[in-house]
């Protein structure tokens, strides 16, 4: 008995059945397209005011074809959280955890420098970080106290309190608040790094001037042991 051919799936939304030829299959490179262009205009509008016909227009496909990938803004930005930004702070937080036995001035200088490296990587990150997260009514404020601090602020205030219990940081310090110092000295100068360059006249000013500068501070304004 002849075998019928199985039925094909239907292309999505706002896809041309043929592609053009020696054109590979697109379908990942338009979501990934799509989850670039959100995060796009996540920094630039905010994710409250952005649609989802405004990052369809950024990507260049259809309403229809982001409803198809992702459903609805929610899912969308569900998507970018998992896909795109926590991976970032996964990477750091393993990181961290695989530090336990270092000195603390090498794990601090393992996070500082995977952090700026995560800027240089990542354009959105300290923007999207600023607006979403720090800023009152960010988007993204739940990600912070759901799923990063435990994982990261948590592990290291904890080391902070350990160090301080063995005599070896400056007792005048608040382990709780070292996170939110590192954060200030890296992601903050990051996201301003264009009001720099413009007030000290220095288009040079960069990534790696922050990455110093955080580093001299902390490892010489914690008193920590050579």
């Amino acid at each position: 008995m002849e075998r019928k051919p199985a039925p094909k799936r239907p292309s999505p939304p706002g896809r041309t059945a043929q592609r053009a030829p020696g054109r590979p299959p697109d379908d990942a490179d338009r979501r990934s397209l799509v989850l670039d262009a959100a995060l796009a205009c996540y920094v630039r509008r905010g994710i409250a005011a952005t649609s989802l016909r405004d990052i369809a227009d950024s990507a260049g496909v259809t309403p229809a074809l982001v409803h198809y990938y992702f459903g609805d803004a929610a899912g969308l930005r569900e998507a970018v959280t998992a896909e795109r930004l926590m991976p970032v702070f996964t990477r750091i937080r393993d990181l961290l955890l695989g530090m336990p036995d270092a000195p603390l001035r090498e794990v601090l200088s393992a996070f500082v420098d995977a952090l700026c490296d995560a800027v240089r990587r990542h354009a959105w990150l300290a923007p999207l970080w600023i607006r979403e997260v720090v800023s009152e009514g960010g988007s993204l404020r739940d990600l912070l106290a759901q799923r990063l601090a435990p994982q990261i602020a948590g592990v290291l205030a904890a080391r902070f309190a350990a160090e301080q219990a063995a005599g070896r940081l400056n007792p005048a310090l608040d382990p709780r608040l070292l996170m939110v110092s590192v954060v200030g000295l890296t992601l903050f100068p990051a996201a301003g790094t264009p009001i720099w360059r413009q007030i000290f006249d220095s288009e040079s000013l960069g990534i790696d001037d922050i990455r110093d500068h955080a580093l001299a501070l902390l490892l010489r304004g914690l008193e920590l042991p050579e």
